[in-house]
């Protein structure tokens, strides 16, 4: 990074800090770039964007409110717009989309964002709001409640997901079947068969790029470090739930033998964000060629023998990306 002070280098640094919002205070890793010439701080757009995203994720977990890509997710589920949305739950006109892109709701909205993931309890809401429709489109409504299913992956993605909530274990990452599923398939399609200790550490670095890049993982994952690096918890168990996944026992001349990891369908990009997207081709790029032992190596250096859950907090001391 060039210096806008004086067109010299800058330093990528990070500090503990501590940030007020809405009255109460919350600890995070602040980075920002130092000018070697004249020690001034600087910060761009995308990095005073992930520092504040830290301080928001803590908020919303602590008081139970939904992130932008949840409560997308419910107005999708009941196939109706942002604007229908706000009528019924008595919002402000606009105050729906504002929630999808990222304006943090009132603890009491939140709650309310929280219950009608129910659609029983959202049913309620749309009676109250009878009298506001047209007939046939609060019967087209009615028809799509009846029809609705929270979730066509729940069982397996309690399987995957259910030791730990959203929160720092897993990056505040949205707990999702279906974007862990299209993650995988990015990576296998765009580096074809992997084994899946090349795939553990493909995980890793993307969600802790993700993190360490936009304040948020992407694939809802947790993490721990073993003999040779980190390891996503329960990794063997996300492979084989995974549909479109496929693998092959492979034997080596020297008589060992390894898991490799194939696809058998496309991933779906519209559960990826352009963001996550990027992040994707940035870990594709860097390790597509490597193979197992080099990444395993590298992985290694970061992380080794950890008792605990990785915090995605060490994102900010990643050495290889």
């Amino acid at each position: 990074m060039k210096s806008p002070f004086t067109g010299g280098n800058a330093i990528l640094k990070t500090e503990k800090a501590e940030l007020e919002f809405r009255k109460e205070k919350f600890q995070y890793i602040s980075s920002y770039y130092l000018c070697e010439d004249t020690k001034e701080r600087f910060t761009t757009t995308e990095i005073d964007t992930a520092n504040l995203s830290q301080v928001y994720n803590q908020y919303r977990v602590k008081y139970g409110i939904p992130f932008p890509d949840e409560i997308k997710k419910i107005r999708r589920m009941y196939d109706l717009s942002a604007s229908k949305m706000s009528k019924i739950l008595g919002f402000g006109d606009n105050q729906y989309r504002l929630y999808e892109n990222g304006d943090i709701p009132s603890e009491a909205n939140g709650k309310i964002l929280n219950l009608i993931k129910n659609p029983e309890v959202f049913r309620t809401f749309v009676e109250n709001a009878k009298n506001q429709f047209e007939v046939k489109d609060y019967e087209k409504l009615l028809t799509a409640l009846h029809k609705v299913s929270m979730n066509d992956h729940k069982i397996e993605e309690k399987m995957i997901f259910s030791t730990s909530s959203r929160g720092l274990c897993n990056g505040y990452a949205t707990q999702s079947y279906d974007k862990l599923r299209s993650t995988i398939l990015f990576l296998l399609d765009k580096c074809g068969r992997v084994f899946n200790t090349k795939m553990n550490k493909l995980l890793f670095y993307t969600d802790f790029l993700s993190y360490k890049t936009y304040g948020k993982g992407i694939t809802g994952l947790s993490y721990m470090a073993i003999q040779y690096g980190p390891v996503p918890l329960r990794w063997d168990r996300v492979y084989s739930l995974i549909d479109g996944v496929e693998s092959e026992l492979v034997e080596f001349n020297s008589g060992a033998c390894g898991t490799e990891l194939y696809i058998t369908e496309q991933p779906d990009l519209e559960e990826l964000t352009p963001q996550e997207i990027g992040i994707l081709n940035i870990i594709v790029d860097k390790f597509k060629d490597m193979s197992s032992a080099q990444i395993s190596a590298m992985s290694h250096k970061e992380y080794h023998d950890c008792d605990n859950l990785i915090s995605y907090n060490e994102a900010f001391k990643l050495n290889t990306i």
